[in-house]
């Protein structure tokens, strides 16, 4: 605001003719930006109820002088992509931590050891939920009567459904509810009512139930790596969790049903990396031989060879997840890998004894599998921002 991000776009928009001064009716004396259904997606035009909303929500300006937030987000669009002609002052962030330098936004002069921060986008994904699907088409149809239609055609809104909780969730957050609400298979949550979890909130909540686990499980490890353990575990459970439904599905997040070491969990995948790390730990202890391939191609032919290639196949199809998951813009296409990959490596685990194994060629060809696995496992997980520890 300090910065005049808004007037600078104001006045580009007023300029192109992107808006007009409405004289008469309802919005008689608010800048408004006539919409083109034909420029609107199906999405947003799907609720003919919405219809009265969506008039309103086209004001760019309202009659008192203030800007919507439809409004804010064209100029904060053209910031993204380089066309608004300004650009935030930066400068360090007193509260950083030690040795460490971080960069804050700010309206005083620049700092002279401002560093370059990126160049202009040249795609934007907006990440929303579906409910401001009819703003992001105002803000993309701001650009395209600027003359950027090439930006507003890369003008992405990731649309995802509604973030809510479970009955039992709520419960544990502190939520009083009625007995209607207690049966609902979710509550949905309104920051403007005041019902909402803070991020913060939610991963101290998880840090904690983990860390109660931890120390449980490993009573001698130091406190300093109790805590990085369950942080660890913590954010990913929190993101496998949400990252693992489609955008098109309404997520119920729940504490338990996230933290679970079965199922499909970040918890159970990063077990599996931690497993697998156990067993190479021990493994090449005994032996540090590889498997050549004349070995591997003894092992992997056969009906036991068959199970062998299965794991193997799905390990190297991360790419094909990945390329995927970018194509149809679905994060879940990973975190259904990375669970798909852990799960057969369970199942293998469990069918062959790996550290037992007297035949030291095979023994080789086991453990070298098992590394090709972490491997992309690993990998899959990185993708979804999740670290596995190395204990749990």
């Amino acid at each position: 605001m300090h910065l005049k991000f808004w007037d600078a776009a104001f006045t580009k928009l007023k300029e192109a003719e992107a808006i007009e001064l409405a004289t008469t009716g309802k919005m008689a004396g608010c800048w408004i930006m006539r919409a083109k259904k034909e420029e609107l997606t199906t999405e947003s035009t799907e609720k003919p109820e919405e219809d009265e909303e969506n008039m309103q929500d086209k004001i760019i300006v309202r009659s008192n002088g203030t800007v919507t937030y439809v409004g804010k987000d064209i100029a904060y669009q053209l910031w993204k992509f380089g066309l608004l002609g300004k650009d935030f002052r930066y400068k360090r962030w007193m509260n950083a931590p030690e040795g460490e330098t971080v960069w804050t936004t700010t309206t005083d002069p620049d700092d002279p050891a401002t560093p370059h921060f990126g160049e202009p986008a040249a795609r934007v994904y907006n990440v929303i939920d579906t409910r401001q699907s009819y703003l992001q088409d105002v803000v993309a149809q701001g650009l395209r009567g600027l003359g950027h239609a090439t930006e507003a055609t890369n003008s992405i809104h990731f649309s995802y459904e509604r973030v809510l909780l479970t009955p039992r969730c709520a419960s544990e957050l502190g939520y009083q509810l009625n007995e209607e609400d207690a049966k609902k298979p979710y509550v949905e949550v309104s920051g403007r009512k005041g019902f909402g979890v803070k991020a913060d909130d939610l991963i101290t909540r998880l840090e904690e139930a983990t860390l109660a686990e931890v120390t449980k499980r490993h009573a001698d490890m130091a406190e300093g790596e109790k805590s990085a353990t369950a942080h660890k575990i913590a954010i990913g459970a929190l993101r496998f969790f949400v990252l693992k439904f489609t955008r098109n599905t309404i997520i119920a997040f729940d504490f338990e049903d996230a933290l679970s070491f079965e199922g499909e969990t970040g918890p159970y995948c990063q077990y599996a990396v931690v497993r697998i790390r156990g067993i190479r730990r021990k493994g090449t202890e005994a032996t540090v031989e590889k498997a050549s391939v004349e070995a591997a191609n003894k092992f992997l032919t056969g009906v036991e060879g068959s199970g062998l290639w299965e794991l193997l196949l799905q390990a190297g199809m991360l790419d094909y997840a990945s390329d995927a998951a970018i194509g149809a813009q679905e994060p879940a296409f990973v975190a259904k890998y990375a669970f798909q990959l852990a799960q057969a490596f369970n199942n293998f685990y469990h069918k062959h004894h790996i550290l037992s194994e007297t035949d030291a060629e095979k023994h080789a060809f086991l453990l070298g599998l098992t590394e090709v696995v972490e491997r992309q496992l690993v990998k899959a997980l990185s993708l979804l921002g999740i670290e596995a520890p190395d204990k749990m």
